[in-house]
Order: C-alpha cells, then structure tokens, then sequence
C-alpha cells in the first residue's frame, strides 16, 4: 500500500503558506497558543486545536482530524488497462502511468518518474505499442528519464505549452488525443506549476483523470504558483467530474473524486 503523501501538518503548513498566514496570525485568528501550532505542524495532534484552526485555513476540520488519526486511505484501486509506477527520487517517491486499450494494446504514458525501467517491462510484456507520452508537468522528478522512455518507444512528447521541456511540443488547455480506443482531453489545472495539466481519460471501465501535482489523496500540491488558482482549477476541472472517477496523482496513492469530495481537508464540504 503506498502512504499518504501528506500529513496531517503538511497540510496545515500548505495552507497556512498559501494564504500567508504566520503563526502569530493564526493563533490570535483562532484563539490557539503558537507553540500549539507548531506542535501540530509536527505531528502532535490536539483536537480542539485542528478544529479552531481549520475554519481560518479554510480546511474542513472533520476530514483534517481523520488525516489526524489516520482513520481514512483511500480504497487500494486495480483496473485493467492501468498502471502505475512508483520510483524513489532523492528523498520522495513519484508516480507515472500507463492506460492502455486493453484490446488493441495501443498505450499512453504519463510523466516518467525517476526511472521508467519497471514501466518499460510491462510494456514489453503487455505487448503494447506507445503512441503518446503526455506530461502533467514539468518539474525534474516527473520527466527524470524522458530521454530514455522516448528513445525506447519513439512515441512523440506533449507539455502545456506554458512550460517546457526537452523533446516535448506544446499544448493548449483542450487538445484533444486518441490512441485506439483511448480519448484523452487535456485540462489546464495550474497552480502548483505554471502549466499544471490534467489528462481525463475515457473507454475504460472507469473514467480516469491523472492529476500529476495539482491534487494529492487527502491533500494538494503546494501553491507554488498560485495556491488560490490550485483550489479553483481543483474544484473546478477536476472535482466536478463524476464521483467514480479515478485519481493518478503524482506523489501517494490513487484514489477518486467521491473519496476526495469526502475525505480531502482541502475541498470537503465545497463541492
């Protein structure tokens, strides 16, 4: 089972920095000590501070006291014509995907992450043809081995075209890709990077959306860019899709938009 990306004070620390609240703020706003505040943000749970705090981070303070406890992790998900590949870079861990048609083995690849070796593999052994590799985004632990991946399948490299990347073409919010029976649309979701972008993907079972940074099982990526355009593209273009719909992000465990809508301290509540 692959582990939460972010803690319960992980994301007290996102959302107090994407909303530039310090500490004294914070604790005058919701009548906390800022020593409670900085024992939270490392671990140490207090339930009657979660639940003064939440409201003036704007967090759902039931769902952020289940991060707490560490009472909820989404469903384990399995999916035919679905993978996903997790690889150690530095210090964290990444994700990278493969959606296949399941009948005429033609594939997609999403992001590479650190080492696209054990994604090559299934390739080889699923008998697939790649036709696409789309990138969620840019930043270094998702396209590490790019040039590996592109020179072991041939298949073209696209990116927002409000990042770059080596090797890959631009996109627009939109654009629009098929492979067999695969329909991709693309959707601009940034906020944690420039051009942040969501893949929805439909044919299979089950709708799919690969979220690259933008949204975390029970968390986000920082608002690196833009922590209130991150909320909005979430709720917007990605949380408004149907309930069963099924969650790639680029760092922890998949999970779906009913589970997030849910479970996430973020959005519960919101949409």
């Amino acid at each position: 089972m692959i582990p939460l990306e972010d803690n319960f004070g992980d994301i007290i620390g996102k959302a107090q920095r994407g909303l530039r609240i310090s500490d004294t703020e914070l604790a005058e706003k919701a009548r906390v000590n800022s020593a409670n505040i900085r024992k939270l943000r490392e671990g140490d749970f207090d339930e009657l501070a979660v639940e003064r705090i939440a409201p003036v981070l704007g967090l759902a303070g039931r769902a952020l006291c289940e991060m707490a406890a560490g009472t909820w992790q989404p469903e384990t998900i399995e999916l035919d014509g679905l993978a996903q590949f997790t690889t150690p870079y530095h210090d964290i861990t990444v994700n990278a995907y493969l959606i296949w048609d399941t009948q005429g083995r033609e594939a997609v690849v999403f992001d590479t992450g650190a080492n696209c070796q054990e994604m090559l593999r299934k390739i080889e052994t699923e008998e697939l043809s790649v036709k696409l590799i789309l990138l969620t985004h840019a930043h270094l632990d998702h396209i590490a081995d790019l040039s590996r991946l592109v020179k072991q399948t041939g298949a073209p490299v696209y990116l927002s075209k409000r990042e770059s990347a080596p090797l890959a073409q631009p996109i627009a919010e939109g654009k629009k890709f098929r492979a067999g029976k695969i329909e991709i649309e693309s959707r601009l979701t940034w906020g944690h990077s420039e051009g942040g972008m969501t893949y929805v993907v439909a044919s299979l079972a089950r709708p799919i959306a690969v979220v690259g940074d933008s949204l975390f099982a029970g968390s986000m990526g920082g608002g690196n860019v833009s922590y209130e355009e991150a909320l909005k593209n979430n709720l917007e273009k990605i949380l408004t899709l149907p309930d069963e719909t099924i969650l790639c992000p680029g760092h922890g465990p998949m999970t779906t938009v009913g589970e997030e809508k849910m479970h996430n301290p973020f959005f519960a509540g919101r949409v």
